[in-house]
């Protein structure tokens, strides 16, 4: 190996490293965060408050003008907070997806973090690498890169040694080593940073579901508000009173605090995704997870530990069982004298089949560089007292289509791959051998076999080989696999095990975790049905195993199942896995094990490359939807509330006073609501969240429309209009009449106390459409408890704290108003709990 291709020392490294700076791009340009929180000062509610509160003005009302504003710019400050928070979290997790290189640092092949990499540094890629740097190619194999991302030209490019090879391009096939000759801002990709942070993200449809809801409920309100205009000036009042009247109706239908709370709930759920190990590339993923019905996942390192060891070997001169631990060299072959030396010859011929694979000592524990795969064949070669393999002069990788490798060195061809490609390619195989393969996966062992041919020594036809033998490889199954598999079940989730393993080792890993369905379907990639439509109905049961898979067969399946109306999660870790990843309405890529175009294509990483934590993710996910719909439930009661005091007046024909002004609606939108409905948004998952189909359809159907407008908001509407009334006549006050300012005042005082705590009980109810306060519990939600706090101490504020009280219209109740407004709490858990124990009989 000459220097220019061995690399740097860890000390040349360091000192490039320090004089060129990090391997990373400069960051993008940010909106200026003032020019942020002014745009949320100008959307289409607030353009539609700032002219209310400039009508206000006009009207000669400047404390309503005021207290308009102040909800435009709270809420505005609000959505910025939760915008900004959003962004930093959003950064804060992709800095969790790790992005690794293969180098040469004092003559060994290590990985290091991509931004370690220094001009100088000798690196190695294969196909599925991205380029993390601008390299001169020193030599390569078969090289094809996607530099698509740069030209825009879709098809792959094939560079030749003393060519170049960018940063952001990928490996598509082959391998290739090169020195690094730009890092950083001195890259081409560098050049073009800007054009892609400038690219305007495409609304999900999540957020234009919401959108549609917002904006339809915005348009109701300013048409009620009209409506109302209208009959107030029927009724002979006058037009400043009439359109302080229209006002507050259509303030108290507008949920200002609507779109900031689903933001924030998303948030939090792609938060608590990452501390499980599962990194959300789009925050409107987490609504998505939840609605996912069918999950197709990899076996090797997905439903196993990805630690692969050799444990047992087939030759023809006898089987071996070889003993050790984990990736440590050290260890022993144990068989006939004449069987191990034999497997010492087939462990020499593996071991050259991945010449830079190797196992490296850290902190005690070994572990593994390169594909687990190929460092196990290492190190079994290490186990048999063979040499290190001699460098290669030609070098073949693993294709997944031609499932095998291969590699030439100064001995001659050596090749290693999946057992039914590598036999029809040897003379005079042993009659044994095919019985040892069907033993051996039958055992649950991932079958490899090895052969070689000693002259010529070239590539070119890869035949005339002679077998050396069979590699029984272990990699067993997680350990809380098994529950995982049983929690998809109990959530009415179909499952698809899906890998490129000979049938009979992933029929055994199946059967080991309880994946195997009752049908006990394993099928090979070759017998899959032509037809999509038939391939949809073969997959669409509990579970099925599907062996011998190509890549572009999972492109196949994720659309199959698709068409029958499954939300299809599809795991995947190599290169030709983008297709399908991307397809799938979610992608999930392996962070620890994958490759970086799979990573790249996925809307999940698992940073442990763990089954469960798919799971895991599914369960956040359900819960994100439940909560959105939650804090909807929770602002429509409050709506109703609001807005029944205007009608009552309305329809009374201006008989009966309203019970509470504008401002007071404007208090309970931007003063007691917001963190409660916050805290709603977070509300972690329940037991039943996994049990049953996930919950899909529009965010507000039939039933949540009749338990807010129907039950609760009609049920906390009676409570604090009937403590008003009784208020009033226990004053003095008759029907028709003129009220008492301070008699109407300590009335309005108990009509916006019994709302803030009907509101109270409200949160309480909503955190469940099926199951009353008593069997939720009150526990499990701290902040919760926190938001409920703030929400009294606000009422306090509101009915003690000068000039508070007068300029919102409501004092202090007496004795009997606070009795009425307490009374209003178990009237609305009366309701709910009614409400669903009737439900609870129809079902």
């Amino acid at each position: 190996m000459t220097r220019s291709t061995e690399g740097l020392t860890s000390e040349e490294a360091a000192a490039a490293l320090l004089r060129d700076g990090r391997n990373v791009l400069p960051p993008p340009k940010r909106r200026l965060p003032l020019v942020a929180l002014a745009a949320q000062m100008i959307h289409f509610f607030a353009i539609m408050l700032w002219a209310a509160a400039g009508l206000a003005l006009l009207a000669g009302m400047p404390a309503l003008a005021i207290a308009i504003a102040v909800v435009v710019v709270f809420n505005g400050a609000f959505s910025f907070a939760q915008e900004y928070r959003a962004d930093r979290a959003a950064e804060r997790l992709r800095d969790l997806l790790p992005v690794r290189a293969t180098v040469r640092r004092d003559g060994h092949a290590v990985v290091v973090d991509a931004a370690e990499l220094v001009v100088g540094d000798v690196v190695l890629v294969e196909a599925g690498d991205r380029v993390c740097a601008d390299a001169e190619l020193a030599e390569c194999g078969r090289l094809s890169v996607d530099e698509s991302m740069l030209t825009g030209e879709s098809r792959p490019v094939r560079p030749e040694p003393g060519g170049r090879v960018y940063a952001g391009t990928y490996v598509t096939e082959g391998h290739a080593v090169a020195t690094v000759t730009a890092t950083g801002a001195r890259s081409r990709l560098a050049g073009i940073s800007a054009v892609t942070a400038s690219a305007v993200r495409p609304t999900s449809p999540l957020a234009v579901q919401l959108h549609r809801v917002v904006r339809l409920v915005a348009l109701i309100a300013v048409a009620v508000g009209c409506v109302f205009f209208a009959v107030a000036l029927g009724l002979g009042r006058a037009g400043t009173e009439s359109f302080l009247f229209a006002i507050g109706v259509t303030v108290a239908l507008v949920p200002e605090g609507l779109l900031p709370t689903v933001t924030l709930s998303l948030a939090r759920a792609a938060q608590k995704m990452a501390k499980r190990n599962a990194l959300v590339r789009r925050l409107e993923a987490v609504e998505t997870l939840g609605a996912t019905t069918f999950i197709c996942t990899d076996k090797t390192g997905t439903l196993t530990r990805n630690e692969m060891s050799v444990v047992r070997v087939w030759t023809p001169a006898g089987t071996v069982e070889v003993r050790g631990e984990g990736y440590d060299p050290a260890g022993e072959l144990i068989g006939d004298p004449e069987a191990v030396r034999a497997t010492a010859v087939l462990a020499d011929s593996a071991a050259r089949c991945s010449p830079d694979a190797h196992a490296l000592e850290r902190s005690g524990r070994w572990q593994p560089v390169g594909d687990p795969m190929e460092v196990a064949l290492h190190v079994l070669a290490s186990r048999a007292g063979v040499a290190h393999a001699p460098s290669p002069t030609e070098r073949n990788p693993f294709d997944p289509r031609r499932r095998r490798s291969s590699v030439v060195d100064p001995e001659g061809l050596h090749v290693s791959g999946a057992p039914d490609t590598i036999l029809p390619l040897c003379v005079d195989v042993s009659p044994d051998a095919q019985e040892a393969i069907d033993s051996l996966s039958r055992s649950g062992l991932r079958v490899l076999g090895i052969a070689r041919r000693i002259l010529p020594s070239t590539m070119d036809g890869e035949r005339g080989l002679d077998l050396l033998g069979l590699v029984g490889l272990q990699d067993p199954p997680r350990a809380d696999v098994g529950e995982a598999i049983v929690s998809c079940r109990r959530a009415g989730i179909r499952l698809a095990m899906i890998t490129g393993d000979h049938p009979g080792t992933a029929r055994a890993i199946a059967a080991e975790v309880g994946l195997l369905g009752p049908e006990k379907l394993v099928l090979e990639g070759k017998d899959l049905p032509v037809d999509d439509e038939e391939l949809g109905r073969v997959l669409d049961v509990l579970a099925v195993v599907v062996a011998r898979v190509a890549p572009e067969e999972k492109l196949r399946i994720a659309k199959a199942l698709q068409a029958r109306g499954h939300v299809v999660a599809m795991t995947g870790d190599g290169v030709n896995d983008g297709p399908a990843l991307r397809t799938a309405d979610i992608g999930v890529a392996m962070g620890a094990s994958g490759s970086d175009v799979a990573r790249e294509a996925a809307d999940l990483v698992l940073l442990d490359d763990h089954f469960g934590t798919i799971v895991s993710a599914v369960e956040l996910g359900r819960a994100t939807f439940v909560n959105i719909r939650r804090f909807l439930t929770y602002h429509l009661t409050d709506n109703v509330a609001e807005l029944t005091p205007f009608v009552v007046w309305a329809l009374a024909g201006g008989q009966i006073p309203l019970a509470i002004t504008v401002l007071q609606v404007l208090a309970l939108d931007i003063g007691t609501d917001l963190l409660p409905a916050v805290a709603l948004g977070a509300e972690p998952p329940n037991r039943r969240t996994m049990e049953g189909p996930a919950r899909g359809g529009s965010l507000i159907d039939g039933r949540l429309a009749r338990r807010a407008f129907g039950i609760l908001g009609p049920a906390e509407a009676l409570a604090s209009m009937s403590a008003f009334l009784i208020v009033l006549l226990a004053g003095g006050w008759w029907f028709g009449e003129t009220a008492d300012t301070g008699l109407l005042a300590v009335a309005s005082g108990t009509a916006f106390s019994a709302i803030v705590l009907g509101q109270l009980a409200n949160a309480f109810a909503c955190r469940s459409e099926s199951r009353w306060v008593g069997r939720i519990g009150l526990g499990g939600n701290p902040l919760l408890w926190f938001a409920i706090l703030f929400e009294l101490a606000m009422l306090a504020v509101f009915l003690l704290m000068p000039p508070l009280p007068e300029l919102l219209g409501g004092t202090v109740p007496g004795p009997l108003g606070w009795t009425l407004a307490i009374a209003t709490v178990p009237v609305v858990l009366l309701a709910d709990t009614l409400h669903k124990v009737a439900r609870a009989r129809r079902r």
